[in-house]
């Protein structure tokens, strides 16, 4: 295996069948706990940051000369969406000293949001995704994790806020 399959397909991840970018999004998961677990969220920020980079080159190397802009295999852009998925979570946990396992149902949505918006691609995740180039192949994971974010702010604001939970 390749350096840009390995990064590509998230260490292999991405040949699980059925549903890649499931396993790949479930394989961030994990990843962005240790990460906020090693470092907080400035670490699982610059990891996410270097998933985009990285992943951006390994799509680039494992579709060069290819018709499929996007291969099913390469799911380090739905790890980069996920990351930024939890960005939700990992940052209020972070900056209020909160346990970040203790906000599990943001994980949860997160999750679930993330794979919402990668598979129908509303608006400018579709955008993104039609590009056809390995660009638009990590933006469109990139805005959904975004939307996902965004998504599991208003959950907690709504659980917190106007339930009281």
């Amino acid at each position: 295996m390749t350096a840009a399959q390995l990064i590509g397909t998230v260490g292999g991840v991405g040949y699980l069948r059925p549903a890649p970018g499931t396993w790949g999004s479930l394989a961030a998961l994990p990843l962005a706990w240790l990460l906020h677990v090693i470092g907080g969220f400035p670490l699982l920020f610059v990891a996410t940051i270097w998933t985009f980079v990285a992943g951006l080159w390994a799509t680039r190397v494992m579709t060069a000369g290819q018709d499929d802009h996007d291969p099913s295999e390469i799911v380090i852009d739905e790890v980069t969406g996920q990351f930024i998925a939890i960005w939700a979570v990992s940052y209020p946990a972070w900056s209020h000293g909160i346990e970040v396992t203790a906000l599990w149902p943001g994980w949860v949505a997160g999750f679930l949001l993330f794979r919402l918006f990668d598979i129908t691609k509303p608006g400018p995740v579709g955008w993104a995704d039609r590009r056809g180039d390995p660009m638009g192949v990590m933006l469109d994971d990139v805005i959904a994790g975004i939307f996902a974010a965004i998504g599991v702010a208003v959950l907690a604001g709504i659980a917190h806020g106007v339930l009281g939970l």
